[in-house]
């Protein structure tokens, strides 16, 4: 139940005239969501009480306005972050807009509007290398503009679930993909016990000296702007226009390696054949891809491990141990 005084803050954040409950709403297993009324209309309210909650709700509310920037693929449009600091579960709610969103997302053109996603930090760059700017201040919507981004990271940590990652800024893709899977790797190690954790730990430095050979084929990697938790359930559509258009949310962006976008949308279903195709029209496979692709899902099976527990254990040793073969 939001508070009066989180409700007021919103209405000033916002400056609305009025803002009202509906009984439509929606959640998953780490947030709860409400939609409300208002005279910009609907409002998705994004709700949690858990400690990191402030974070996690800052890297989705930059990673949704980093994405809507590009104009590449739609996105629930993002307008606020609140917290209420007088009650004793310091709520924080997100504020974006509320979209009626329906299945059947992922086919051929949301693998369009994804590899498009991804080629647009490279075509910020003009000839010469320099950076060039491709939104103003008015279109991007939070008084900044989007330019050419050289470097592997993110302007904020970012959740992938309630899991926070490190996007330090660096230079080198493989160094810093390298201390994504680090940091799942010590978790686990400091977090849970029994055999299998100590075989991924074992495994660990074998597969990191695997890594470069690994990406022979991938040497020259671009940065690209990712969605960094595409799964089927966080994308859908909307009629807008007359027209059923994919819509994607619940991001935790970071600028990586375009081909990290796929792993966790392979893993779980719910991507055609024909999304997956129409993405590779756009952004062909390169050389080693097929090794490289259970290298990303690696990432997301020990973070599934570290939030679930033990049963996602297997596939993190299987890949693991196919890749230091």
């Amino acid at each position: 139940m939001l508070t009066k005084d989180i409700l007021k803050k919103i209405e000033i954040a916002l400056d609305l005239t009025f803002l009202q409950p509906t009984k439509k709403g929606g959640g998953g297993c780490i947030n709860e969501g409400v939609i409300y009324n208002s005279n910009i209309g609907e409002l998705f309210l994004k709700q949690n009480s858990k400690q990191g909650s402030k974070l996690m709700f800052e890297g989705e509310l930059e990673s949704l306005r980093a994405i809507h920037k590009t104009e590449t693929i739609r996105v629930p449009k993002p307008l606020a972050l609140v917290e209420d600091e007088k009650s004793c579960s310091s709520t924080v709610v997100l504020v974006m807009e509320a979209l009626d969103m329906k299945g059947g997302a992922a086919g051929a053109q949301l693998g369009s509007q994804l590899a498009d996603l991804h080629l647009h930090n490279l075509k910020l760059r003009d000839p010469t290398g320099a950076s060039r700017m491709s939104a103003s201040s008015e279109e991007a919507g939070d008084g900044t503009d989007i330019v050419y981004e050289k470097r592997f990271g993110f302007s904020v940590p970012t959740c992938c679930g309630f899991i926070p990652q490190d996007n330090e800024w660096c230079d080198d893709w493989q160094v810093f993909f390298a201390r994504k899977l680090d940091f799942q790797i010590k978790k686990l190690q400091t977090e849970s016990s029994g055999r299998s954790v100590g075989e991924a730990v074992e495994l660990w430095p074998q597969l990191q000296r695997e890594v470069p050979r690994l990406f022979e084929g991938a040497s020259d990697v671009t940065p690209s702007l990712l969605h960094g938790d595409l799964w089927g359930g966080n994308a859908a559509t909307v009629q807008e226009h007359g027209a059923s258009i994919p819509v994607v949310f619940d991001p935790a962006s970071f600028y990586g390696h375009h081909e990290y976008d796929l792993a966790i949308a392979a893993m779980f279903g719910g991507f055609s054949k024909e999304f997956f195709s129409s993405y590779f029209e756009k952004l062909p496979k390169a050389a080693g891809w097929e090794s490289r692709h259970q290298l990303y899902q690696l990432f997301h099976y020990l973070n599934h491990w570290n939030h679930f527990g033990s049963s996602y254990s297997s596939s993190s040793l299987h890949i693991m141990k196919t890749l230091t073969k």
